[in-house]
């Protein structure tokens, strides 16, 4: 059986998505998509939306044939790091292929943009360190380092979102899995970060969270942009947990372990650095919500997404020791869930795999999943005890989820 891969989120999966997932059956000619999804929070510094097996379960509903988790040292990490360890997930559960979307649309474009970058590495990089060196962020500065080498308008826009990401996907593959081919789709209609409805079918998931969380919307407006089977999971989820997660649930917890810290145990923090501790903490003293303390916190040099990754790895306690040991190389495959495509495939490739095949936590190593085991744990406590203690025993208990 040939698989293909998609590198997602889903948070929550939308009909965007949905055309993705669609467009990698269609460009790769796979037999099965297998989705490397990012566990309870994710890139941008964010808990998830609903837990990994609620969006395990829209991905399957959706026509995704196996689910597999991007553990915390990756999913929660800058776009090179996070495309490693998706990449070699991918690679090692035996993918032929990935698929990812950009703002680009041509694969072309990416393949000469890492040559290009791997030809002036040098060049590149000591361009990145003069630029942040004067205060410009660090996105900012590999797009303005990436300009200074530019050599042809073919090349494609390091300033978008995604493209960034696809960029590292196929620099990833280059590295790490040279076997697997590339394909790329255009994303429709909304951007990335998108916070209205600007399409009458696809919009973006910024956008559909903030209708979810808005009391004053009504969530049938989200109607025309998700699939029937996600808003059932959705609703169900809401009924279940009561609620849906969002930083502001984990400010008071955030809040405190910030101010019960002293500023050199804040420097062990993964991600923090340069004497920042010292205004995390002024800052966690004055703000009154996560939102306020963001706001204040903000400056020209660090980015939004940044400052949140630095909260969430003070929130989970993450030490620059534990992730530094960590994100290298994936040392296990969680399987989440899977239909009966999936698991003929899973049959026919389980005993060549490299990694261990983890379905249960009693099973897997404890040193080597003990990071997500605690994001678990941590994404639990955002909720009222009763719910929080359902959600905390289900990383325990839950087997893989089968669609039939």
């Amino acid at each position: 059986m040939k698989a293909t891969g998609v590198v997602v989120e889903y948070n929550p999966f939308h009909n965007g998505h949905l055309h993705h997932l669609n467009e990698t059956k269609r460009a790769s000619g796979a037999d099965l998509v297998i989705a490397c999804m990012s566990g309870h929070f994710l890139q941008r510094g964010e808990p998830a939306l609903t837990s990994k097996w609620a969006r395990t379960k829209m991905a399957l509903a959706a026509g995704v044939d196996m689910v597999i988790e991007l553990p915390y040292a990756f999913a929660t990490q800058h776009a090179e790091i996070f495309a490693k360890g998706s990449i070699s997930l991918l690679s090692e559960i035996g993918c032929d292929s990935f698929c990812f979307g950009s703002e680009d649309g041509d694969l072309a474009s990416f393949e000469e943009t890492v040559d290009l970058i791997d030809e002036n590495i040098h060049t590149y990089n000591n361009s990145i360190k003069d630029y942040v060196s004067k205060g410009v962020s660090y996105p900012s500065a590999l797009s303005k380092a990436f300009k200074d080498i530019k050599g042809s308008e073919d090349m494609i826009d390091l300033s978008k979102p995604n493209n960034i990401l696809g960029y590292h996907y196929v620099s990833a593959r280059n590295e790490f899995a040279p076997g697997m081919q590339a394909f790329t789709i255009t994303r429709e209609s909304a951007g990335y970060h998108d916070e209205h409805f600007t399409s009458s079918s696809i919009a973006s998931a910024t956008s559909i969270r903030k209708t979810l969380f808005d009391p004053n919307r009504q969530t049938e407006t989200i109607n025309h942009y998700i699939p029937s089977s996600s808003l059932n999971v959705l609703d169900e989820y809401r009924q279940e947990i009561g609620g849906y997660h969002r930083w502001e649930n984990y400010w008071p917890l955030l809040k405190y372990k910030i101010i019960a810290s002293s500023p050199s145990e804040l420097q062990d923090i993964y991600e923090i650095e340069e004497g920042i501790e010292n205004r995390i903490i002024e800052c966690a003293r004055e703000a009154l919500s996560f939102y306020e303390f963001m706001t204040m916190l903000k400056t020209k040099r660090y980015t939004w997404t940044r400052l949140q990754r630095m909260s969430l790895h003070i929130l989970t306690n993450t030490s620059k020791e534990e992730m530094n040991r960590r994100h290298y190389s994936p040392a296990y495959i969680r399987l989440l869930g899977m239909n009966q495509k999936g698991r003929e495939y899973l049959h026919l490739c389980k005993k060549s795999l490299n990694l261990p095949l983890v379905s249960k936590l009693s099973s897997a190593n404890k040193d080597d999943i003990f990071l997500d085991i605690k994001a678990s744990e941590v994404y639990s406590l955002g909720l009222p005890s009763s719910q929080s203690n359902k959600l905390l025993l289900q990383e325990w208990s839950q087997p893989p989820i089968i669609m039939r």
